[in-house]
C-alpha cells in the first residue's frame, strides 16, 4: 500500500471532479485500507465532488495530483485514434518507471488500465486541472502528452487535434503550445518556433524571448513536486537553450 499512502498524503483536488469520476473505482480500491485515514487519506466526498465546486483560485499541486492528471489525459490521447497501441503503452510505462520507480509505476499502470475502460470528459478534466494546477506544471503535462502521440513514430492527426484542444482548455497560449509541439515534429525543430519569435525578430528580441522562456520552463518551477518532475522540466529547458544557442551561432551574436 506504499503507493496508496503516497497518494493519500499528497493528492487533493484531483480526487474530485471529472478526474475523480474517471478514477473512482480504482481509487476506491487503493483507499480500502482504513489506516490511510492517519495519513490524511482520501478527502471526504472525494470522487463525487462536482466541477462546479472546484475553486477558481489555483491550489497547490502535489505529485499525486499531477500523476492522476497524467493518467487520465494519457488515456484520452491513447483513445484518440480508436486504438491503444503497444508503443504508446510502452512509452507511458517507461515514463512512469523512470520518473516514479518500479513500485509506483506498477500502480500507475493499473490506474491507466482502469482509465482506458472509460471515455474521458476531456474538457472537464482540463478545466479542473486549469483551475488547480500552476501554469508551469500544465506546460510540463502538455509536453508529456506530445510524447505519447509520437511514441509510434507517427503523430496521428486525431491525436494532434485532441492535444491542441487540450492545450486551449488548459489555458496554454498558442505560442507556448507551438513551442512545445515543435520538437515532436522534427529532431531539428525550427528554433524560431521554439523561442516563440518571428524570423524577422531582432537579436535583442531573440535574447529577450530566451530569457523569458528560460524562466518559464526552469526546472525549479516544479521542483517542489520532486526530482522526477524537475528532470522532465529540464528536458524542456534544454530544448529552449539549444534553440537559442543555434540562433546565436547562425546570427553571430553573443
Amino acid at each position: 500500500m506504499a503507493y496508496a499512502k503516497w497518494i493519500g498524503g499528497a493528492v487533493g483536488w484531483a480526487l474530485g471532479g471529472p478526474i475523480g469520476g474517471v478514477m473512482g473505482y480504482w481509487l476506491g480500491k487503493m483507499f480500502s485500507d482504513d489506516s490511510l485515514a492517519m495519513d490524511g487519506g482520501m478527502p471526504s466526498g472525494a470522487g463525487h465532488a462536482s466541477t462546479g465546486r472546484t475553486q477558481a483560485r489555483t491550489r497547490a499541486t502535489q505529485a499525486g495530483d499531477f500523476a492522476l492528471s497524467m493518467v487520465v489525459l494519457s488515456a484520452a490521447v491513447m483513445q484518440a485514434d480508436n486504438r491503444v497501441l503497444k508503443s504508446e503503452l510502452d512509452y507511458v510505462k517507461s515514463f512512469f518507471k523512470s520518473n516514479f520507480g518500479q513500485a509506483q509505476s506498477e500502480q500507475l499502470t493499473l490506474a491507466l488500465r482502469e482509465a482506458l475502460k472509460n471515455r474521458v470528459d476531456v474538457r472537464g478534466v482540463c478545466m479542473q486541472i486549469r483551475a488547480n494546477m500552476p501554469h508551469a506544471k500544465r506546460l510540463l503535462l502538455l509536453q508529456y502528452l506530445y510524447g505519447i502521440a509520437r511514441a509510434d513514430g507517427n503523430v496521428d492527426p486525431r491525436e494532434l487535434d485532441l492535444i491542441r484542444g487540450m492545450a486551449s482548455a488548459l489555458g496554454i497560449s498558442d505560442k507556448d503550445r507551438a513551442s512545445i509541439e515543435a520538437p515532436f515534429h522534427s529532431h531539428k525543430p525550427d528554433p524560431y518556433t521554439v523561442l516563440e519569435v518571428d524570423q524577422s525578430a531582432t537579436d535583442a528580441e531573440v535574447k529577450k524571448a530566451y530569457r523569458r522562456l528560460a524562466l518559464k520552463f526552469h526546472p525549479d518551477k516544479v521542483r517542489d513536486m520532486g526530482e522526477a518532475y524537475a528532470k522532465q522540466a529540464e528536458a524542456r529547458f534544454l530544448e529552449v537553450q539549444d534553440a537559442y544557442e543555434h540562433l546565436k551561432k547562425v546570427r553571430g551574436f553573443k
